[in-house]
């Protein structure tokens, strides 16, 4: 490991901050000091700004009080007519419950919804997220570990949810007591998630929502989603097209995914606004899972984060991956990383001067492996982050 001094196995790593006060009555801070049990270890975080000088306030609530939330919503749910929600631009119409790629008609599908502190801590601490799993992915991984949700659509249809449902989710994740909302998946369910959203305002949702996903979203959506997302959270899988095609069945991968997370960062920046515990109200935070033989192209991935968008962005580099779904089958995803494939990855991070994030535990594959036949704790394999 590398970066700083993390202390024992297992748990976050104390780093020093050093503080600079703002006259905006924030602070500026490198480091962040956290602790406890986990399989994540923070790297040296350059600066964030921290807002002690009023309570946070989701940027969704001013829309919906000057009424923009319900015009985007209205403007979303218009795209389903000619379904142009992700980048495959299916164009069907989903009002009429005309299904294409993602196998998803007007109403929302949601597998699972509950309580998750198996996300970085900083996104949870004690508390946890409230995830909201959408069902029937927009990619086709031969290797994903929720495949039982994101791969099996005819199953999956008993799982529909009004709009009305998905909101009062929301509603019930709050008072279980979640920091965020965690949209997971969510690209081609955005109209109705915003619709939702508007529903759960009135009667009191006032948690951060993270935008989840995989990265291949549409540009035009992710604009409509400025000043209602707080959070987002993309994974960038690939630095190379050909694998991303070849392991998760779509086309231009790069290009869709780097022009996203490039719209991600134009709304919300590099630099994450905390409130007083270290836990992000606001910014940008990019997953990367690394794969065995470099079929992610780590290298690559690395190098546009750092060179291309912003090194000061915080990164969050997984080593959980597990051969699961078809990935047994295939001869280059069929085991585990090795240590030193992990590491390789680490020491470009330190090269390319992205310090701000996290890396896992190397043996962090043992305990997140998703049971979602389980719907109310489908990670209960999982430790706690926080």
């Amino acid at each position: 490991m590398y970066g700083a001094s993390f202390g024992s196995p297992g748990r976050w790593g104390q780093v020093l901050q050093e503080k600079h006060r703002s006259a905006s009555g924030g602070t500026f801070c490198t480091g962040l000091a956290t602790g406890g049990p986990g399989f994540y270890m923070e790297l040296k975080p350059v600066f964030r700004y921290i807002n002690h000088s009023m309570k946070f306030e989701p940027s969704y609530i001013a829309l919906f009080r000057s009424g923009e939330l319900q015009i985007r919503a209205d403007r979303l749910m218009g795209m389903l007519q000619e379904c142009t929600l992700c980048s495959h631009n299916c164009r069907n119409n989903r009002l009429k419950n005309e299904l294409a790629r993602c196998h998803s008609g007007y109403m929302p599908i949601v597998s699972s919804s509950c309580m998750h502190f198996g996300e970085e801590p900083a996104l949870g601490g004690i508390a946890g997220v409230g995830n909201i799993f959408f069902a029937n992915c927009t990619m086709q991984c031969m290797y994903c570990q929720n495949h039982q949700i994101s791969q099996n659509w005819k199953a999956e249809q008993k799982n529909e949810v009004s709009i009305e449902s998905l909101a009062e989710m929301m509603l019930e994740l709050q008072k279980s007591g979640a920091r965020a909302i965690g949209l997971v998946t969510p690209a081609h369910f955005v109209p109705q998630i915003v619709q939702a959203l508007q529903i759960a305002v009135s009667c009191g949702l006032r948690l951060s929502l993270i935008y989840n996903t995989n990265a291949f979203d549409s540009v035009e959506v992710l604009s409509l989603l400025d000043g209602i997302i707080d959070i987002y959270l993309p994974d960038l899988k690939y630095g190379d097209d050909e694998f991303a095609f070849k392991y998760s069945g779509v086309h231009s991968y790069t290009e869709i995914a780097h022009a996203a997370i490039a719209e991600m960062y134009r709304q919300v920046g590099a630099v994450l606004v905390t409130d007083e515990n270290d836990l992000i109200n606001r910014g940008l935070v990019i997953r990367h899972l690394v794969l065995p033989n470099d079929l992610a192209m780590s290298k690559d991935v690395l190098c546009w984060i750092a060179e291309k968008l912003d090194a000061r962005v915080t990164v969050s580099v997984m080593a959980q991956y597990f051969p699961a779904h078809k990935a047994a089958a295939i001869d280059l995803l069929s085991r585990k990383l090795r240590e030193r494939e992990y590491d390789n990855v680490l020491a470009m991070m330190e090269r390319l001067g992205l310090h701000n994030g996290w890396t896992q535990e190397f043996d962090s594959s043992d305990y997140y492996q998703p049971n979602f036949s389980n719907k109310e704790s489908p990670f209960a394999t999982a430790r706690r982050t926080a």
